[in-house]
């Protein structure tokens, strides 16, 4: 699978650490910054995760700053994208099961870092169900349009 990661200053130490993850499970990761530690905007990011995904240069998108709300409303600014914040295994679950997200987020100052990865896990092992969700799906593409 092919997975776009951005981060801000507030999220790049997990960034790093996702990526190593991703790659030891045999994802290819298109990485689309920041390069450094050096203090940055989310919204440039988050924006950039999305438009990877919309573009299908990614299948998935994952997001992280310090509280993962401002990339993921970012991210959510791209057209076709949907993007939740993944706080419990549950919510990583149903968002792919019953949203169909396509971009996770996540926040470095209030997760644990082996919760984030697990719930990355789950996020990519979880198809759409479809059916009665798929129409709530539609709604949104619809409004898009």
């Amino acid at each position: 699978m092919k997975l776009a990661i951005g981060s801000d200053h507030g999220g790049f130490k997990y960034k790093k650490i996702v990526i190593k993850h991703l790659k030891e499970k045999g994802h290819t990761v298109l990485d689309v910054g920041p390069l450094t530690e050096e203090r940055s905007n989310y919204p440039t990011y988050g924006i950039a995760v999305g438009e990877a995904v919309m573009g299908k240069r990614a299948d998935f998108g994952i997001v992280i700053c310090t509280t993962g709300e401002g990339i993921a409303m970012a991210a959510n600014k791209v057209k076709g994208i949907r993007a939740g914040i993944a706080y419990n295994d549950e919510v990583a679950k149903l968002m792919r099961q019953h949203n169909d997200a396509n971009v996770i987020s996540f926040g470095q100052a209030h997760m644990d870092i082996d919760d984030v990865l697990r719930r990355i896990d789950i996020f990519l092992a979880t198809p759409f169900e479809g059916g009665r969700h798929a129409t709530r799906v539609d709604i949104i593409k619809d409004y898009e349009k």
